[in-house]
């Protein structure tokens, strides 16, 4: 689905032409949240080991829900839609014994501070960066929350004064507005969250390996979402779409942009042209130098997102 970042994002992807505004929120949810994803991929984060939490998703869970505060795992279950229920436990609530989900919330920025200042060396303190951030800020920091939990609780925290923070920051929220307009999708077309990756792998960019590493889920039941979406007739037994999958993915997807559409109508199109162009170096500076990946998803697995 849109928010598993399925398309390979490049300077093409958003290019310096005048954009319709379907392609613009597209081009927008891509470069916004593959800015957020550096993320997911810096080294740096690697700092939440030394704070006493172990393995990758650990770590991914204690940041992203921080803003949530001390919640269950079924909550954070709930919210983050497409995980499976135990690998939420593996980390909710235990890793709260090492540090608050405040002190998570510092040390992420600590860390992605470091990790922005390294991938972007002096181009932190450029115009460009300044000027996206002002942009995307503007875009997103008053989008209504109702319905929104993540992006509801994200947006509470108070915003840093760096420009290569506050464009991390607005990247964030964006993704996060995204991804809870996206489970709403999801969740009116009764679409669980193991079928929306089966769903996704009829298009042929994720197998069912790729989701047990990267969500939790395991073969007995991939196959068990594969047959309940083979009996509502949208995919073939061996997993492909069948015209009414085909439809159904493409519906989710225009439901996303639609229920997304805020920040980017918030703009008006000559804006988001013009953060779209500001973005697109910098986007493609993060995939360029490996930084981050442009597509999902990954090619390549850091050995703690196996655990």
């Amino acid at each position: 689905m849109a928010d598993q970042h399925g398309d390979q994002v490049t300077g093409a992807t958003a290019s310096s032409e005048a954009a319709p505004v379907d392609a613009q929120a597209r081009a927008l949810a891509q470069l916004t949240g593959v800015f957020h994803n550096l993320s997911y991929y810096a080294p740096e984060l690697r700092g939440f080991r030394d704070a006493g939490i172990e393995g990758y998703w650990r770590a991914y869970l204690a940041y992203r829900s921080a803003p949530l505060g001390p919640v269950p795992a079924s909550v954070v279950t709930a919210i983050f839609y497409n995980f499976a229920p135990r690998v939420v436990a593996t980390a909710i609530p235990s890793v709260w014994e090492h540090l608050t989900p405040v002190e998570a919330l510092v040390l992420r920025d600590e860390l992605m501070d470091r990790a922005l200042v390294r991938a972007f060396g002096d181009q932190v303190d450029s115009p460009a960066m300044a000027e996206a951030a002002a942009l995307a800020r503007s875009a997103i920091e008053h989008a209504d929350v109702v319905g929104r939990p993540l992006f509801a609780a994200h947006r509470s925290l108070p915003w840093p004064d760096a420009p290569h923070q506050q464009l991390f920051r607005a990247a964030t929220l964006w993704r996060e507005h995204r991804g809870d307009g996206h489970n709403i999708a999801l969740a009116a077309a009764r679409i669980d969250g193991i079928e929306c990756h089966a769903l996704l792998a009829g298009k042929g960019v994720v197998t069912g390996r790729a989701i047990e590493k990267l969500r939790g889920w395991t073969p007995d039941e991939w196959d068990a979402a594969v047959s309940r979406l083979a009996a509502r007739g949208v995919l073939e037994p061996d997993g492909s779409w069948t015209p009414a999958g085909r439809a159904l993915h493409a519906q989710l997807e225009r439901d996303t942009d639609t229920l997304s559409a805020e920040p980017r109508n918030t703009l008006g199109p000559d804006s988001c042209q013009q953060l779209i162009d500001l973005m697109s170096p910098l986007v493609t500076h993060l995939v360029e130098t490996g930084a981050v990946e442009g597509s999902w998803p990954p090619k390549r697995v850091h050995p703690e997102r196996r655990r």
